[in-house]
């Protein structure tokens, strides 16, 4: 390639590679597809658009189709995703705090370093099975997290590097945690995860990988965790009460 071309093609490249990932709306345009997709009792056109980096916060996706869609970078804070669909979309970086996600399909979705703190997740105070969270599959590698799942289907999920250990230098309202408790998490991968205090009472951890993981004070009460693996994991002042131990590899009890 000539000189000259070759330097326009180097300014052209870093372009289109932009263009690619840029937004196909903007918030407003956003807002009015929502609006209009209500007033004529359709879904909202937005599965597999890119939506990356606007803000979104606040915007209501309640059983909207937003499969396939890319939302990295976005402002989801305090939007409504109760019974939205997501499957396959792209949450990477995304902020979801104080989002409503009850009976949200993120199965095989990328929520990779984003941040999920303080979910609304039910109607009432106690999370009912039908409003659990589907995240079958899901990438959340180095996710910040405190929420409950309570009922969650988490199979497979890739949650590596999490961060959801419980911060205990702001706890004056009773102990405020992420909680698993009867989730599915069958086949999920831990590994080197910060899981301090986290809540798994009851749930299903059949060949779940938290090797190197931080787990002290983590609750297992009542857990199956057959097969799971706690190689190099940091299990100190952890509860097994009546949990199911079955083939587990790397665990050390007094």
């Amino acid at each position: 390639m000539p000189a000259p071309w070759k330097f326009l093609w180097l300014l052209i490249v870093p372009l289109l590679v932009s263009a690619a990932g840029a937004a196909e709306l903007s918030r407003a345009g956003v807002a009015t597809e929502l609006a209009t997709a209500q007033k004529e009792g359709r879904a909202p056109a937005l599965a597999g658009r890119s939506l990356a980096g606007l803000d979104l916060s606040g915007l209501d996706f309640s059983g909207a189709d937003l499969s396939g869609a890319d939302l990295s970078d976005c402002d989801l804070r305090r939007a409504k995703l109760a019974g939205a669909s997501l499957v396959e979309a792209n949450l990477s970086r995304a902020r979801l705090n104080l989002a409503w996600i009850m009976a949200a399909d993120f199965s095989r979705a990328d929520l990779s370093g984003a941040i999920l703190e303080t979910l609304v997740v039910s109607q009432g105070m106690d999370i009912q099975p039908a409003e659990a969270v589907k995240l079958t599959g899901a990438k959340l590698t180095g996710a910040r997290m405190t929420a409950r799942f309570h009922f969650a289907d988490l199979r497979g999920a890739d949650l590596s590097g999490l961060h959801a250990s419980a911060d205990m230098r702001n706890q004056s309202m009773g102990l405020i945690r992420t909680e698993f408790a009867s989730a599915d998490l069958t086949g999920a991968n831990f590994e080197g995860a910060e899981l301090g205090r986290v809540d798994f009472e009851f749930a299903k951890l059949k060949g779940v990988n938290f090797r190197g993981a931080d787990l002290p004070h983590a609750d297992f009460a009542g857990a199956d965790l057959t097969g799971a693996d706690f190689t190099g994991a940091n299990t100190t002042g952890a509860v097994f009460d009546s949990a199911v131990l079955t083939g587990v590899k790397g665990l050390k009890l007094p």
